[in-house]
C-alpha cells in the first residue's frame, strides 16, 4: 500500500472473478476508484462513459471511428431492437456484435426506461409492461422474462434487469410500488437468464428520492449477489442536490467488488462528481444529441457553433483537443454546416464523444497516479473560472473527501 501526501490515496489491486467477467480495482482516492473490467468482448477501464446506440448505431459515426476515439462499451436498447430489426434476426445473424460490426463490449438496457419515455403508450401491471408499438401500433407485452430472453438473443456483454421505472419527481405510493416490484421482478429476470456464463445481469436500484426506499432496494438486490448494480431513476428533472445525495447513498451501500453504474448520466460535471462518489459507469444521449443541435463540449462547458460569432472564427472547436475534428476543421466551417448539413452533426458527434472518452481516461489515470484531487480542481477551475462552483458540487466533494476550496468562491449558492 502506498499512502500519498494527503494520507488518503491507496494504490492497491484486488481481483474478483465471476463466470464471464473479471473486475480489478487498481487504485482509489477515498470513494473514487479506477478499475479494469474484463468482459467477454473487451477489457475496459473505469470510470467509463458509454455512448448510446439505441438501434445498433451511433448516428453518423462508423464503428471504426468509435474504436479510434476509444469507446469501450456501446449501449443498445432492448425495446427498440426487439421492434426493429427484431431480436430473432439478430440471434440468427450471430448477435448484435456481428450485426453492427462492433468487436468491443455491448450493454443492453432492459426496456424499462420506455415506461417513462413512452408512458402514453404503456400500461404497467405486475405481469409486465404493455406498449403500443410506435412502428405499427400493435400491442407488445414486455415481461421480465421476455426482456431477458430478448437480451439473451441480442448477446450483449452486460444485460439489465427489467425494472419498474417512474419519473424521478414522482412522489407518494407509486414510488414504493415501483421499488418493491423491481425487487420482485429481479427474481424473474434471474430465473429467465439462460446465458449466465456469457452475459452479466445487472440489477437496478430504484426508490425515487426516498432514502429509506433506496436502502431497501439496495439490500434486496445485493442479497441476490448479481454481477453488477445500476442506480436508476435519476437525471429526470430532480434537483442536483437530490441527485448527488442518492448517488452517494447508493455507492456507499453497494458492494465494493462489483461495478456501479449510474444510468442516464452524461453531463461531464455530473460524471466527475459521481466518480468522486464511487461510481464506475455512465451512459447518455447528451453528447451526440447536443451535437446535432450544434453544441460542442469543451473544457469551459459548451460552445454554441450556431452562434453568428462563430461565422468567422478560424480556431479549432477546442484548441486543447487533439481529435480529428479539431485538427482539421475550424469553428467557421462547422458553423456553416450545423443544422444544415449532416456533416456538421457528424463532426460534432465525433468531437463530443472524443471529449467524453478523454474525460474517462483522465479520471482513470488521475486516480491511478494519485492526483485525483488535483484533476478535480483543474476541471472545476476550467469550467468555473470565476470560482462560482455550484453549492451542490461543493457539498458532494466534501462527502467525497476532496478539498476544492482553492477553486471555488465560499458560500456559492447556485444549484445548476
Amino acid at each position: 500500500m502506498f499512502v500519498g501526501s494527503l494520507g488518503c490515496f491507496c494504490l492497491l489491486m484486488w481481483e474478483v472473478c465471476f463466470l464471464c467477467f473479471v473486475i480489478q480495482v487498481l487504485g482509489r482516492f477515498n470513494r473514487a476508484r479506477a478499475a479494469r473490467l474484463t468482459l467477454p468482448h473487451f477489457a475496459c477501464q473505469t470510470p467509463l462513459f458509454m455512448p448510446v446506440g439505441t438501434q445498433g448505431t451511433i448516428k453518423g459515426l462508423t464503428t471504426e471511428q468509435l474504436e479510434d476515439i476509444g469507446a469501450q462499451i456501446i449501449l443498445g436498447n432492448t425495446y427498440h431492437l426487439a421492434l426493429r430489426p427484431t431480436s430473432e434476426l439478430l440471434d440468427e445473424l450471430g448477435g448484435l456484435h456481428k450485426f453492427m460490426n462492433w468487436p468491443r463490449a455491448l450493454l443492453t438496457d432492459s426496456g424499462g426506461f420506455q415506461m417513462v419515455s413512452l408512458l402514453h403508450l404503456a400500461d404497467i401491471t405486475e405481469e409486465g409492461v404493455t406498449f403500443q408499438s410506435p412502428v405499427d401500433g400493435k400491442p407488445m407485452l414486455l415481461t421480465p422474462e421476455e426482456s431477458i430472453q430478448i437480451q439473451n438473443r441480442i448477446g450483449a456483454d452486460i444485460i439489465m434487469a427489467l425494472d419498474d421505472v417512474v419519473k424521478t419527481t414522482t412522489t407518494g405510493p407509486r414510488v414504493e410500488e415501483a421499488m418493491y416490484r423491481t425487487i420482485r421482478w429481479i427474481d424473474r429476470c434471474i430465473e429467465a437468464h439462460k446465458r449466465p456464463t456469457e452475459q452479466n445481469l445487472f440489477g437496478i436500484v430504484q426508490g425515487g428520492l426516498d432514502p429509506v426506499l433506496r436502502d431497501i432496494c439496495v439490500r434486496g438486490l445485493v442479497n441476490r449477489n448479481l454481477p453488477g448494480y445500476a442506480i436508476g431513476g435519476l437525471a429526470g428533472g430532480e434537483s442536483k442536490d437530490s441527485f448527488w445525495r442518492v448517488v452517494a447513498q447508493c455507492t456507499a451501500a453497494l458492494p465494493e467488488e462489483k461495478p456501479r453504474y449510474v444510468m442516464g448520466v452524461g453531463y461531464p460535471l455530473d460524471i466527475v462528481v459521481c466518480s468522486a462518489l464511487g461510481a464506475d459507469m455512465y451512459d447518455c444521449v447528451y453528447p451526440t444529441r447536443t451535437a446535432r443541435f450544434g453544441t460542442a463540449l469543451v473544457p469551459e462547458g459548451v460552445l454554441k457553433l450556431k452562434h453568428k460569432a462563430m461565422a468567422e472564427d478560424t480556431r479549432p472547436v477546442d484548441p486543447t483537443c487533439d481529435c480529428m475534428v479539431c485538427k482539421n476543421y475550424t469553428r467557421a466551417y462547422i458553423h456553416c454546416l450545423v443544422t444544415k448539413d449532416a456533416m456538421g452533426s457528424q463532426l460534432l458527434s465525433y468531437h463530443n464523444l472524443y471529449y467524453m472518452m478523454k474525460l474517462s481516461r483522465n479520471l482513470h489515470s488521475s486516480i491511478i497516479e494519485g492526483r485525483f484531487p488535483e484533476f478535480v480542481c483543474n476541471f472545476l477551475q476550467q469550467m468555473f473560472p470565476k470560482g462560482d462552483v455550484p453549492e451542490w458540487v461543493c457539498d458532494a466533494m466534501e462527502v467525497a473527501g476532496i478539498d476544492i476550496s482553492s477553486c471555488c468562491t465560499p458560500f456559492s449558492s447556485s444549484q445548476d
